[in-house]
């Protein structure tokens, strides 16, 4: 039995849909990210916001997707990302030589580095050599808890899952310091007045975008991405507003 047209028809347009529903996918960028790092990532009334957020969503315009965000615990971003639970992790993520062996990372997209934080007036700790003996605060999976084994193994770690729990623990006495990013360390002390920031600093690095070894083609383009944003000023823009 001969189709007719309007079956042809049909058959056209249900593979027309069919293709359609994987369309999507491919515009669809993933990214993970652990929106508890200001100015980097954040959620102020209830909306998730921050350099990182708005950096990365401009490169998906420029890459003509759609970003689709995941939350995660910081720790859990590099497992994640094997697991291709999502295609970039955006976290403030310092590049280093022990993450670069099992991920790949887009050119630096900002200087960063860690820096230590005291309660505001505390003049115990000057300096990197003062921290020894010290009850100090880091947050797991962050580098500064290898930093401090590695570098200061005198060094008492208090580690918390989040942030802003690090600040607290030296707002309230139970940490003599906290180590973390110098930009959000250098935020939480402009905004709250209730700690500051040890002048000398730890170390001196680079945030990048974490990608998976086997998208070659994503890390090519969100380098390109990134040289035509800060070409057109987009990238000073969010810098000004951020940082």
């Amino acid at each position: 039995m001969m189709p007719t047209r309007r079956h042809v028809a049909g058959l056209f347009a249900a593979l027309t849909f069919g293709l359609s529903g994987y369309a999507p996918a491919q515009d669809v960028l993933r990214v993970a990210t652990d929106p508890t790092f200001p100015p980097f990532e954040y959620t102020e009334g209830g909306k998730r916001v921050g350099f990182d957020v708005e950096l990365i969503e401009a490169i998906a315009k420029v890459l003509n997707k759609r970003v689709e965000w995941t939350d995660i615990d910081f720790k859990g971003l590099i497992p994640g990302l094997l697991a291709k639970r999502f295609d970039v992790a955006a976290s403030a993520i310092y590049i280093t030589d022990d993450r670069k062996k099992v991920v790949d990372f887009t050119d630096s997209y900002y200087p960063g580095g860690l820096v230590i934080m005291t309660a505001k007036g505390d003049k115990r700790i000057q300096g990197p050599d003062d921290l020894k003996g010290r009850k100090v605060a880091v947050q797991v999976g962050t580098k500064s808890v290898n930093f401090l084994k590695d570098n200061f193994p005198g060094v008492e770690r208090i580690e918390v899952e989040k942030n802003q729990e690090m600040f607290q623990l030296v707002e309230v006495g139970r940490a003599d310091a906290a180590v973390t990013g110098k930009p959000a360390a250098k935020l939480y002390a402009r905004t709250r007045g209730t700690l500051q920031v040890v002048a000398a600093p730890l170390t001196v690095e680079e945030y990048g975008y974490a990608i998976r070894k086997d998208e070659p083609e994503l890390l090519m383009q969100f380098n390109d991405a990134l040289k035509k944003l800060k070409a057109d000023g987009t990238y000073q823009q969010l810098v000004n507003k951020y940082l």
